[in-house]
């Protein structure tokens, strides 16, 4: 059985400066990383920070915007998944361009960087990881340590999404 091309797709609301391919890999590479090859598509959304504050306020009951929020879809038994032609929908990623932009230069990290870890940090979540546990954060953090490792992307980047209202 032969591998479904990923349905990964990038929707830019604003048309802002960004490298689409980067963060196509970025989101490939998790899955290919995690053995989630086979489970689906998923689209990023880039768009802007009154849009993720109002999807903040509307599913988190959280009135600020926030840097990325993770929209899984719902999951399919496994014998429906091995009866399909294609790999299902994982979900949708929405992150706030102008938000995730300002927090990286404000802490000095790369914008590009940034996205790309917010890519990653989502599609962890879509797969099921969290860090609502010190247990559960720890197990994520070393997922997402070999995907930014492997991304050639500093791990000192991490640190500031600790403090960091993201929507996960």
């Amino acid at each position: 059985m032969t591998t479904p091309e990923l349905g990964i797709k990038i929707e830019n609301t604003r048309d802002y400066p960004v490298n689409a391919d980067r963060l196509i890999y970025a989101a490939r590479l998790t899955l290919k990383q995690n053995e989630a090859t086979d489970r689906g598509g998923i689209t990023i959304v880039l768009t802007g920070d009154d849009e993720v504050r109002a999807l903040n306020r509307e599913y988190r009951h959280f009135d600020s915007v926030t840097d990325v929020l993770t929209f899984p879809a719902y999951p399919l038994p496994d014998d429906i998944v091995q009866e399909m032609d294609e790999p299902p929908y994982l979900g949708d990623l929405v992150i706030a361009y102008p938000y995730t932009c300002a927090q990286a230069e404000r802490l000095g990290h790369s914008p590009a960087d940034s996205l790309s870890l917010l890519v990653v940090h989502g599609t962890l979540h879509l797969l099921g990881h969290d860090h609502d546990t010190p247990e559960r954060r720890a197990a994520m953090w070393d997922v997402q340590a070999n995907a930014l490792r492997a991304l050639s992307i500093s791990e000192d980047i991490v640190p500031w999404l600790e403090g960091a209202d993201h929507g996960g």
